[in-house]
């Protein structure tokens, strides 16, 4: 089996071969950091986590790099409305992306670049450009000649003659052509600038991430990765200045994700519908928001919703419920017994549907209905009271093995119950082995009015908070 990869580039699928034998250069543009993440910022956060976290359960070492916009337009403005300097704005809110995506289960990039810490490349790369004559200077601006790079639109699988519909020069351009697009602007007064051969200025959107890339990854990286927004202009941008710099192909696979709605409408803040990760996870375990997130395949648009939400958090306790019975179980003085081997291949052969799942493509809802059949195994096993070690053990293990791999924790901690509600759960125990079901069911009506729900299963009382 081999991993497929759908290729923005190709528009199809495409055996995953990268350029050095079992390592991965991957690439995912990161936010631009003068406000909160939001829900539709998160999904390209978990699912390159989650391609990351298979890569490498594949056997691939993985350089992953995300990088941080730490100036530009937006920034800017939001700093000087709040009166506040530009570099203590982007650091609060590093502070807390980092704060939102380490509750979403993401981990941290290999390295996280800024803008702001790659100054003098950025200035070198456009002066290569400039030298080349795919740039040039223009009143302290410096644009990119669009036309000059005969692969432009390769990636949007657009024309030039057709994006030069739609362009205009607006006011303040100084450009050649509509098409170009800035490499450097000219600073406004008392905008934070950096010096270069063109006068005091900063650099345009498109080309950190070229440069960046380029430093940290080498000329060719394997995957480049981000939102499906991204496509054009972004990205086109990348790969005309990267390979008009270079000579060679900037990346062999682009995958791209679908968007977000909410409530079946596109997310805006004029719609009042803004959903911030800051928010929405102090209301929702940011567990169930990733387990949700992962339940559509990637390129495919998702819907958030109140009653989509409440069923991402019912299949998660589904499998959580199951991995505590089976662990339950084993606490139980397990034995061996005759049909070990055939669970066992059972459990191996979910394994495998999952595993064919992922190399699909990263195919995760299908890999998530993987979880749900080992967990629907588990379930029969346990009512047929099975009780052998090395089955229970393999679908403990298995369970936990694949979720790790969509960065979801299917073992609980259990809360400490403080002596007046273990006491009530021990007396209850008790009033049922002496028949005493009124009393009983007394104590679980008690308990119930203290958010305590208990729950009688085929491996004794269980509790959850209500």
């Amino acid at each position: 089996m081999s991993i497929h990869i759908y290729n923005t580039l190709t528009r199809q699928k495409e055996p995953f071969v990268p350029l050095e034998e079992g390592k991965v250069k991957m690439y995912v543009c990161g936010p631009t950091v003068y406000n909160y993440i939001h829900i539709g910022n998160s999904r390209p956060v978990i699912v390159y986590d989650t391609v990351r976290r298979y890569l490498k359960f594949r056997g691939y070492e993985v350089n992953f790099v995300s990088n941080f916009t730490d100036v530009d337009d937006k920034i800017i403005k939001t700093a000087n409305e709040l009166g506040e300097d530009v570099s203590e704005l982007t650091e609060r809110f590093i502070a807390a992306y980092f704060e939102d995506v380490t509750a979403l289960g993401c981990q941290k990039a290999d390295a996280h670049p800024r803008v702001t810490e790659h100054m003098d490349s950025i200035i070198e790369f456009i002066e290569v450009l400039i030298e080349k004559g795919y740039a040039y200077e223009s009143q302290g601006d410096v644009y990119y000649r669009t036309r000059k790079f005969d692969g432009y639109g390769k990636l949007s699988h657009q024309s030039v003659d057709d994006l030069k519909i739609g362009a205009r020069i607006e006011a303040g351009e100084k450009k050649e052509d509509a098409l170009d697009f800035a490499l450097w602007k000219d600073a406004k007064p008392g905008e934070i600038f950096w010096k270069s051969p063109w006068g005091n200025g900063r650099p345009g959107w498109h080309i950190e991430c070229s440069v960046m890339a380029r430093e940290i990854l080498g000329d060719t990286i394997d995957i480049h990765a981000g939102g499906q927004d991204l496509t054009f202009p972004h990205h086109e941008n990348e790969i005309a200045q990267s390979e008009a710099y270079t000579g060679k192909q900037f990346a062999r696979y682009w995958m791209h994700n679908g968007y977000i709605n909410i409530d079946n409408e596109k997310m805006s803040k004029s719609l009042g519908n803004f959903v911030l990760v800051n928010d929405i996870r102090k209301q929702i375990d940011p567990q169930v928001l990733r387990f949700f997130m992962l339940s559509v395949h990637y390129r495919h648009p998702i819907n958030f919703s109140q009653e989509l939400v409440e069923n991402a958090e019912n299949g998660l306790a589904r499998i959580r419920t199951s991995y505590a019975n089976l662990a339950h179980r084993l606490e139980a003085s397990p034995e061996l017994g005759d049909h070990q081997d055939i669970w066992l291949n059972k459990i191996e052969e979910v394994r495998t549907q999952f595993i064919s799942s992922m190399d699909d493509d990263f195919n995760t809802a299908n890999g998530i209905a993987a979880l749900f059949e080992l967990a629907s195994l588990a379930n029969v096993y346990l009512i047929e009271k099975h009780t052998e070690a090395a089955v229970l053990t393999a679908f403990m293990e298995t369970l936990k093995e694949l979720s790790l791999v969509l960065g979801i924790e299917v073992e609980v901690q259990t809360e400490v119950l403080d002596e007046e509600i273990d006491a009530l759960i021990a007396e209850r125990i008790q009033a049922r082995k002496d028949k005493d079901f009124a009393r009983a069911d007394a104590i679980r009506d008690q308990l119930k009015e203290m958010n305590i729900l208990l729950e009688d299963t085929a491996q004794g009382i269980r509790w959850k908070r209500g």
